[in-house]
């Protein structure tokens, strides 16, 4: 693909539907069929579209919102995002910007492809930003590999809520110092390997508890309180090096005039508070148009999109009504709006496509996923010396959720000791909703385990899963945060008394 020319030759080359139409970036699918495909294709010919979302099908939980369709599992995954991202360039009469959401790598949208630890996880280690940075810098060079310019992450909200059913184990915690130190030093790495970068999902998603695929979050703190904690993450990471900023749908009415409106469609917190009293003037990216929070509240096609675009928004991420709202925005948008949503899209992919391209295989780097495994590994409860007598007294394991076996087969030579038990909790998902996955009777289980065995136990999962259990009753508690291999193992020598803890819990637990 051909790199864009230079925005000074191009402004007066695009036709003004042209320029309007490169405001938007629909979503792409890795499982579509070729029907959709070239529904697509034409869609990016016609409309001349300036970007595209990659998701990974219409049944997964970013589209589907955690309906009951079924979720089609392709082996081929990588190699089918990359024919499809030479196709839909190839469609393109200008070069396409590609975005994907990789917070944790490209298999937060594509299977088969590595997964680094989520963001919570990251937050566990301490002054550890140079391995935060090879993180991003890894997603980067596999975003590179396929064809990939921007990552539509970090997050950067503080994880402030621990009910919160969307943002939680995407965030660095609930300190905002680190969470800014964290996010800038992911943001470093993907520069590295000439990845763009969004952080998102301002004016901050950490502390609500409505998940605004479904509904519309509100925050009722006043500015000065937005400020210090919210906001702080980014008004200190547009100082430098920030490509876009993403909004979120969600309602402060302290940035709206009292209005309990959605960020992204408000003019007063976009316009009046992001670009005027905040000073930011790079590109402003929407969260999903498709999510209920918003699009439940606009009746009829191209409105939501003309209201989004009204708002500030200079680039509309999966918008579902292209040709109306590309229609609807000629007819009463502002055209000097228009240009200056262009030029600062346009300036991205000159950035974008500056670098050289990138070839070969994904790799999984297993040293790093080492390193990451031993200083996020916390000790919430108990005491090294503690460890070696339940050792030495022997124990009985007991593992619950998902049945990984890495941690047991490690461990499954140990003196028997109907009094101790080994607990080992794998829970069958990330996110709060139905428990994280664990049924009633798994959480019986454990609990009655708590009461009546001297237990230690070892969560590998999101640990907010404490919350729903007494885990003080515990001997010893500790984290592990991932289920991945290396943090199995890692976790196992922890046992052994071959490793200390160095990690230290990012979120504060229910008291």
């Amino acid at each position: 693909m051909n790199k864009p020319l230079p925005y000074s030759q191009m402004a007066s080359q695009l036709s003004l539907r042209e320029k309007v139409g490169q405001l938007f970036m629909p979503a792409a699918f890795i499982n579509d069929t070729e029907e959709e495909v070239l529904r697509l294709e034409k869609l990016i010919s016609e409309h001349h579209i300036g970007s595209i979302c990659f998701f990974h099908s219409r049944a997964s939980a970013a589209t589907n919102f955690e309906g009951k369709k079924d979720v089609v599992h392709n082996e081929n995954s990588f190699n089918r995002l990359k024919d499809l991202i030479k196709r839909y360039q190839a469609a393109a009469k200008y070069p396409l910007l590609i975005a994907i959401d990789a917070e944790w790598g490209l298999a937060m949208r594509i299977e088969n492809t590595p997964q680094y630890p989520y963001a919570i996880t990251l937050g566990a280690m301490q002054n550890q930003a140079e391995l935060v940075f090879e993180v991003g810098k890894q997603i980067a060079l596999d975003c590179r590999k396929a064809g990939i310019h921007w990552n539509l992450s970090p997050v950067v909200d503080i994880n402030l809520n621990p009910e919160n059913p969307v943002i939680g184990y995407r965030s660095f915690g609930d300190d905002r110092k680190q969470v800014t130190e964290y996010a800038r030093a992911y943001i470093e790495g993907l520069h590295s390997m000439g990845v763009l970068n969004s952080i998102k999902h301002f004016p901050g998603h950490g502390d609500t508890a409505i998940d605004s695929h479904l509904g519309l979050p509100t925050i009722e703190k006043s500015e000065p309180e937005l400020l210090q904690n919210e906001l702080y993450p980014f008004t200190e990471l547009m100082k430098k090096n920030i490509d876009s900023v993403m909004v979120g749908h969600l309602a402060v009415p302290a940035l709206s005039h009292g209005k309990a409106e959605s960020a992204s469609v408000s003019k007063a917190i976009i316009t009046d508070y992001l670009r005027e009293k905040l000073g930011w003037n790079g590109l402003v990216i929407s969260d999903a148009l498709n999510m209920h929070a918003v699009s439940k509240r606009f009746n009829g096609k191209g409105i939501l999109e003309h209201a989004a675009f009204e708002a500030g928004n200079d680039v509309l991420c999966f918008a579902d009504h292209v040709e109306e709202g590309i229609r609807t925005i000629l007819k009463k948008g502002n055209t000097a709006q228009i240009e200056k949503s262009l030029e600062r899209l346009w300036k991205l992919k000159e950035r974008a496509f500056s670098s050289v391209s990138v070839g070969g295989e994904l790799r999984h780097d297993k040293e790093l996923m080492q390193n990451l495994a031993k200083e996020s590994l916390t000790l919430l409860k108990g005491t090294f010396s503690e460890l070696e007598e339940f050792r030495a007294n022997g124990f009985e394991y007991l593992q619950v959720g998902k049945q990984n076996g890495r941690f047991s087969e490690l461990l499954a030579n140990h003196a028997k000791n109907d009094s101790n038990t080994l607990l080992a909790i794998f829970p069958k998902q990330v996110k709060p909703k139905g428990n994280f996955g664990l049924t009633d009777i798994e959480l019986e289980l454990i609990g009655q385990t708590l009461k009546e065995k001297n237990t230690v136990l070892y969560l590998f999962g999101n640990p907010f899963v404490l919350n729903l259990i007494d885990w003080q009753q515990a001997k010893t508690v500790v984290v592990a945060y991932q289920n991945f291999k290396s943090f199995q193992e890692n976790a196992a020598n922890h046992f052994m008394g071959k490793v200390k803890a160095k990690g230290k819990l990012p979120v504060t637990l229910k008291s």
